[in-house]
């Protein structure tokens, strides 16, 4: 291999390791219990916990039909849905934060009918939180779980179906089982995106301490007043996402 190649690859690498290098050499190593169990910190990762589980959990209530609606076919329309699923990944996050707003928000076309008939006001609220990550979450959940779909081979469904088996009861007993590594990245992956999500979330649900501060916006609220908590919530964060990097090892990172 060249060693111009090489050069570049390590400027390249460096400009990842860099910023893990200086965050681990600012960290208050030895604070980072005592300010990791401060309330207001407790708060941020219990509200970033459970907040993000509802989101994965929707998700897969939401995204598992949609990517398996999509994995079967290439129409026209398929092609519209498969942009507009997808669009929340390339978007800027506070966009797609105003655009839930004005969606949702009292005068929006869904937030206005659901206050004037069920009087439910999601804007700024835990709601929000749920409903802005997600919005950006679950592409990814969707994307990954069609392509395990469409790499599949339907042959085993059919000859579930022809000894007897529904529909229903071959998906169920047949194709999530066998793409159950896709299903497992793609949760994983959506859950870790729910839980770093920022710019829709400060846009859409606010940041009210105990009520819709998750844990990067404790993050952002830190760093003007704390910066060693904003330092040790931001090893948090990456220590969760090393982590799921880890889990999804086998599935990113097949070569040994």
């Amino acid at each position: 291999m060249p060693r111009w190649v090489t050069a570049i690859a390590a400027v390249a690498l460096l400009l990842f390791l860099a910023p893990l290098v200086g965050l681990a050499y600012a960290a208050p190593w030895a604070e980072l219990v005592g300010l990791l169990d401060a309330p207001e910190t407790l708060s941020a990762m219990g509200l970033s916990l459970q907040c993000s589980l509802l989101s994965a959990a929707l998700c897969v209530a939401l995204g598992l039909p949609l990517a398996t609606w999509l994995a079967h076919g290439d129409g026209f329309l398929r092609k519209v849905a498969r942009v507009v699923t997808t669009l929340p990944m390339v978007l800027p996050p506070v966009v797609g934060g105003i655009a839930l707003l004005l969606a949702f928000g009292p005068k929006g076309v869904v937030g206005a009918p659901l206050e004037a008939w069920f009087g439910v006001e999601l804007p700024f609220t835990r709601g929000a939180v749920v409903l802005a990550t997600t919005y950006v979450a679950m592409p990814f959940f969707v994307l990954t779980v069609e392509s395990g779909l469409r790499s599949f081979d339907p042959r085993y469904v059919d000859a579930a179906t022809t000894l007897g088996a529904s529909p229903w009861r071959a998906f169920v007993t047949v194709t999530l089982p066998m793409i159950a590594p896709s299903l497992r990245a793609g949760l994983l992956i959506a859950w870790a995106r729910a839980l770093g999500e920022f710019g829709a979330t400060i846009t859409f649900a606010g940041s009210f301490e105990g009520r819709t501060r998750t844990l990067p916006l404790a993050v952002y609220h830190a760093l003007e007043s704390k910066p060693a908590a904003a330092i040790a919530l931001s090893i948090v964060l990456l220590a969760i996402s090393a982590a799921v990097l880890f889990l999804l090892r086998k599935k990113w990172f097949p070569i040994r």
